[in-house]
């Protein structure tokens, strides 16, 4: 089966489900979408790596790669693989010694290692035409690059609270979220920091 290659698009607050995050995934060259459920600590992983923030001690995912690189594992590819009764199924493709080993995973862990080793995502036709959404294409812009990934705002509350400080109260804050490892939120407020930077 032909595998197609696909990319982070976005990250945000499940819709359906409290306490998740949707991981949006798009189709290189392409205008369908693959949204995925994963959980909070999961999607922090995802978010810190595709911000390229450094933690103050290595994450779970940082330690994989670390360990995988100190033994010459090399991590090639990501395939998510599969899809059963709404759950998405992964596989690692890894080398050591000239040999290539398919590791099971869970999807979002396998996300989580692909951003940090910087190889592609792949997945399959059946797949994308079960769980995948079409976009439309009004301006004739198929196949041009992504948007760069963002994290979006926690809620429209948590929005109008970050704006309603001033720049000093929000760099206190941002502190205090980064000593908690609350790195989604680190994001959205350093976001908004910059958008007042900018602004003056």
């Amino acid at each position: 089966m032909r595998k197609i290659e696909l990319e982070i698009v976005a990250l945000s607050h499940s819709i359906t489900q409290t306490h998740s995050y949707a991981v949006v995934l798009g189709e290189v060259n392409g205008l369908r979408r693959l949204p995925i459920v994963i959980g909070g600590f999961e999607a922090q992983a995802i978010a810190v790596a595709l911000e390229k923030m450094q933690p103050s001690r290595p994450l779970t995912h940082d330690l994989m790669k670390n360990f995988m690189s100190a033994f010459n594992i090399e991590l090639h590819e990501v395939v998510i693989s599969n899809l059963q009764e709404g759950i998405f199924y992964s596989k690692l493709i890894c080398s050591s010694n000239d040999e290539t080993i398919e590791i099971d995973s869970r999807t979002s862990d396998a996300l989580a290692l692909a951003v940090r080793f910087g190889c592609p995502i792949y997945t399959f036709e059946n797949i994308l035409n079960s769980a995948g959404i079409l976009l439309d294409d009004p301006a004739g812009k198929k196949g041009t690059k992504p948007v760069t990934p963002t994290i979006s705002e926690h809620e429209k509350g948590a929005e109008d609270d970050l704006r309603a400080m001033s720049v000093e109260e929000l760099t206190m804050l941002l502190q205090e979220v980064l000593d908690q490892e609350d790195y989604i939120r680190a994001i959205a407020i350093r976001d908004e920091i910059n958008s007042r930077k900018s602004k003056s």
